[in-house]
């Protein structure tokens, strides 16, 4: 065993270290049908009108307003992707149909429960004012608009806009490529019966979970022993092709911890500790050709909450997500919370409705070993360090993972 020669940083301190030096992925041209929850690296402009012509928005006739009050002549009908064909006379109408385009020479539609039918003769209502019930060209975007700006995220309503002008591929920001990595010697594969001493390797799965909500693509490197050589070929093979390396396990100062020593090796380690609970060992290193490497620690809720606070916002970044961090709300604290010692503490909490008020419970024991207390928490609490605590019933900001 030894101490760590690495100062202790403030969480809040150690957050905005890993984003200043977390650059922004550039972007490429994908198929649309790959574009879900991407982000736009490029403002899109619309190059065309939509709609692109005047559109009946009810099922009826489309008229002359002058005719109003009138028996019009039914001279033939528009449908969606079906136009008339023809200009329409004065005294004459033509059956529309919602989509269908306004034949030139009318100027309003009237509803067909408006209208009574007599053979080849529809009677239209007087008092009808010309420029009803159609979508006029352009109404919803005109051409030339910026329809989407740089840096929204895609999503269904975005994508359905995209393809209505036109675009089969979108220029989006990569997802950043994440090479995952267990260490430890105790580690044995889920499904595999552990020996004594061991355990199953929880983190890696938990974690896939986890950059897969953030978007990036994963890569399982599997278990890596506490050896220096084997851990530092996979490392090495890895950051050829990856963004971005996440190890949990072998973070700390024992002397099986290899982690550190590697990073140090191949780059510059920024983070060695924080003032945080649970997740003080947690690491952070910038490596050759703009890559990153997170050191988690290996207790399942140390892993998870540090990925929570640290990870997943540089993952949003590398994609060029405007927003960050997970949202926030004001909650109402239904118990007495304190941090442990000198280090800020993020509690597991659920969340229920108390009138107005979201209200947070405790989800028992906060063990950075008892991964129940994250299994099923909706938010997670903020417990600034000091012997005093927040008392029950006080109103603390909450980051929400799951609304009730």
């Amino acid at each position: 065993m030894r101490a760590s020669t690495y100062p202790l940083v403030d969480a809040a301190e150690a957050h905005a270290t890993v984003l200043r030096l977390t650059p922004v992925l550039g972007g490429g041209e994908e198929s649309i049908a790959l574009c879900a929850g991407r982000v736009l690296a490029a403002d899109l402009v619309a190059p065309r009108a939509l709609p692109p012509w005047p559109a009946s928005a009810v099922d009826g006739y489309a008229v002359r307003a002058a005719d109003a009050g009138s028996a019009l002549k039914v001279v033939g009908e528009s449908a969606a992707g079906r136009p008339l064909g023809a200009a329409l006379e004065p005294g004459t109408a033509a059956r529309i149909l919602t989509g269908g385009v306004l034949p030139d020479g009318a100027d309003t539609v009237v509803m067909v429960e408006d209208t009574s039918l007599d053979g080849e003769l529809v009677r239209i209502p007087a008092g009808i004012a010309p420029g009803s019930n159609f979508h006029r060209p352009g109404s919803d975007i005109k051409q030339g608009e910026t329809a989407l700006r740089r840096g929204r995220v895609l999503g269904p309503a975005e994508l359905g806009l995209a393809a209505a002008l036109g675009f089969a591929r979108l220029t989006v920001h990569a997802r950043p490529r994440v090479a995952l990595l267990s260490t430890g010697d105790e580690l044995v594969e889920v499904g595999a019966e552990p020996g004594p001493g061991q355990i199953v390797d929880s983190n890696r799965y938990a974690l896939m979970g986890a950059l897969a909500e953030a978007g990036a693509e994963v890569w399982s490197l599997g278990i890596a022993p506490d050896r220096p050589e084997p851990l530092r070929r996979l490392v090495v093979d890895a950051l050829r092709t990856a963004d971005v390396l996440v190890t949990s396990g072998g973070v700390s100062v024992g002397t099986h911890d290899l982690v550190k020593p590697l990073l140090e090796s191949l780059g510059e380690v920024h983070i060695g500790r924080v003032k945080l609970r649970p997740g003080k060992p947690f690491t952070f290193a910038t490596l050759p050709e703009a890559r990153l490497a997170f050191g988690l620690p290996g207790f399942p809720v140390s892993s998870l909450v540090t990925f929570e606070v640290f990870v997943r916002p540089a993952l949003r970044k590398l994609q060029g997500h405007e927003q960050l961090e997970r949202p926030t709300l004001p909650v109402r604290l239904g118990y007495d919370a304190r941090a442990a010692g000198d280090r800020t503490e993020y509690q597991r909490v659920t969340l229920h409705r108390d009138g107005p008020e979201l209200v947070a419970t405790s989800t028992g024991s906060q063990s950075s070993s008892r991964l129940l207390s994250l299994a099923g928490a909706q938010a997670l609490v903020r417990i600034p360090p000091g012997e005093d605590g927040i008392p029950a019933g006080s109103t603390v900001e909450a980051v929400i993972l799951a609304l009730p």
